[in-house]
């Protein structure tokens, strides 16, 4: 458990000192680098909301469907470059004891920036699976050669992703909720923290008496009992955050 929380620090001072640390990372860091959102005017494909395809039945019903729709985002997201948050969060990972960065996202933009010590909460959207063994594999083809792409053993592979209506991982909740329970302070960045059981996880903190830090565009139910809220772009806060550090 935390020691008692020391209110006169300064954000800089904190993160200085601290020697464990937990990361939340939500679709905003991602979209300071141009991958679309779920919601908002990027949300629409071919006038299909995204409810209406990331779904295991509207995958059972026309998984050409789905897929021409993960083959056209995935396209989409390789055009596009981890940015500033991205590396920050990279750095901070390399000078502090414990951390651990959780992901709502499914882009693997931090893995490319350098972040080793992720657990994804929704999946990757570079790994497929197959609907027959379960196998996973990695695929970055862009464009897919074969929709929808087939495992080795002849079944379709879905993406390895999780789907409206589908349970977390139990491991990566596991590490997740371990962290949020462990950290010192926990940095809460880019997510509506709406979605749950992610949205959760910085209460675990708090009650764990951690000190919970969110960075967003703008306020989100998780302001009302953070310790601090800053209302900025990720990637123009954290790089300053983390040159704290040296």
């Amino acid at each position: 458990m935390p020691a008692e929380i020391d209110h006169t620090m300064t954000l800089r001072q904190r993160l200085r000192r601290a020697r464990s640390v937990a990361v939340l990372t939500g679709a905003g860091v991602s979209a300071e680098s141009g991958v679309p959102t779920f919601r908002g005017p990027d949300g629409l494909w071919r006038a299909y909301r995204v409810e209406q395809l990331a779904t295991p039945e509207a995958f059972a019903r026309d998984p050409l469907l789905v897929w021409e729709w993960y083959d056209w985002r995935r396209q989409r997201i390789a055009a596009c470059r981890p940015n500033p948050a991205h590396q920050a969060l990279a750095a901070l990972e390399q000078s502090v004891a414990e951390f651990l960065l959780i992901t709502q996202n499914v882009d693997g933009l931090h893995q490319r920036a350098g972040s080793k010590a992720v657990v994804e909460l929704h999946g990757n959207i570079w790994r497929v699976r197959c609907t027959a063994d379960n196998s996973v594999t990695e695929n970055t083809d862009v464009p897919l050669g074969t929709v929808p792409p087939r495992c080795t053993c002849g079944a379709v592979q879905r993406p390895d992703v999780v789907w409206f209506g589908e349970p977390l991982p139990e491991t990566a909740i596991a590490r997740a909720m371990r962290a949020a329970e462990q950290c010192e302070i926990m940095l809460v960045v880019g997510t509506s923290a709406l979605v749950q059981p992610a949205a959760s996880l910085p209460q675990l903190t708090k009650r764990h008496r951690g000190y919970v830090i969110e960075v967003n565009l703008e306020p989100t139910p998780l302001t009302a009992y953070a310790d601090e809220s800053h209302y900025e772009a990720a990637g123009v806060l954290l790089p300053k955050l983390m040159a704290s550090r040296c």
